[in-house]
């Protein structure tokens, strides 16, 4: 691939350090951040860091200075709010300027999962039953729900409000916990039947054409009696509970035939939610095999180790070949201003 100019947006607490000191690889943001500005700076592609929080302002004029032909964003939010990294992809389109990972479009159907899951639904994408619990509305649960149910935010990823309270098995218990939705999150909350069984993942890269990573399984190896296998925000945050519960991801323990399935499933996720760059679909799978899509992730964690990287590897992408697939789609991606100009 050839040498990049290449402008990298980080949220403003994790802006990478310029040496690895003090960084300890261990569920650190600002690790990650170093180590995905490092290898693409060793791949000799020319990278300026930015750290964003709540100002447009700045990528204009980082844009301005430095002419990048590409920025690489690693935002999951703007401004504290998930869904608003997808007017920060809007502006850039606006500003005519390539970037990785999803478009714009893609990102809000992804995000608000109470619309993404009635887009599976229209398109016979099986995911778990759901009803949505507004702010400042009385809970009115769908006769055909049983419980136990699974409570989360409607717009919030990374587990954020996602614990073992999650799961409820009574109406008092389900109002709890959307009160804790609504006045700790603040957000809707979706709650959907919650699926007894395993977690898996698949990753796809592409625009048009679409290439599956390895399928993965969140694997839950010491899980204590009483104690659900759900990827909660302690098991996603901190490295001394996974070791309590056997948390290990990896390539899941299934058959070809199922792999199959999951990819396929994937890839109607993909194009139904109309996706670009790189997303992960997360699934369910029940101990009968049937699998349920619970939600997709556009432009995912890129952490060495982490679902994302860990899949390529196995698949034969060293990380260094995973960001340049990454770049290389972005690049080659055509939003509307193209078709225009």
């Amino acid at each position: 691939m050839r040498k990049l100019r290449i402008l990298t947006l980080f949220p403003e607490a994790h802006v990478p350090p310029e040496t690895k000191e003090g960084l300890t690889g261990e569920l650190d943001d600002a690790w990650a951040a170093f180590e995905l500005v490092d290898v693409l700076r060793r791949m000799g592609h020319g990278v300026e860091v930015l750290g964003v929080h709540d100002e447009l302002a700045p990528i204009r004029g980082a844009i301005d200075a430095g002419d990048p032909h590409i920025v690489f964003s690693q935002l999951l939010d703007f401004h504290g709010a998930a869904l608003y990294d997808a007017y920060v992809v809007s502006y850039l389109e606006l500003l005519k300027v390539r970037y990785t990972g999803c478009n714009p479009r893609g990102i809000l159907l992804a995000s608000d999962k109470t619309l993404a899951k009635k887009i599976l639904t229209y398109h016979r994408i099986r995911t778990p039953r759901f009803f949505v619990a507004p702010r400042g509305r009385r809970i009115r649960m769908p006769a055909r729900l049983s419980f136990p149910l699974f409570v989360k935010s409607a717009l919030e990823h990374g587990s954020v409000g996602i614990s073992q309270a999650s799961i409820v098995n009574s109406p008092e218990a389900l109002e709890k916990r959307v009160e804790f939705v609504h006045e700790n999150v603040q957000t809707d909350a979706v709650v959907e039947e919650y699926i007894e069984g395993r977690e898996l993942t698949v990753t796809l890269l592409g625009n048009q054409r679409l290439t599956a990573l390895p399928v993965f399984e969140l694997f839950f190896r010491t899980v204590p009696e009483g104690t659900a296998p759900i990827a909660t925000s302690r098991v996603k945050w901190s490295s001394e509970y996974q070791k309590k519960l056997g948390v290990e991801n990896g390539p899941a323990e299934i058959s070809e035939e199922k792999a199959r399935e999951v990819v396929k499933i994937g890839k109607r996720v993909y194009r139904a939610l109309g996706m670009s760059g790189y997303a992960r679909v997360d699934f369910r799978m029940d101990a009968d095999g049937r699998v349920y899509v619970l939600e997709a992730n556009p432009s995912p964690d890129l952490t060495p180790g982490e679902d994302v990287a860990a899949s390529a590897e196995v698949a034969g992408l060293e990380y260094g070949d995973l960001l340049n697939r990454i770049l290389s789609l972005g690049m080659a991606y055509e939003p509307g201003w193209m078709a225009a100009s």
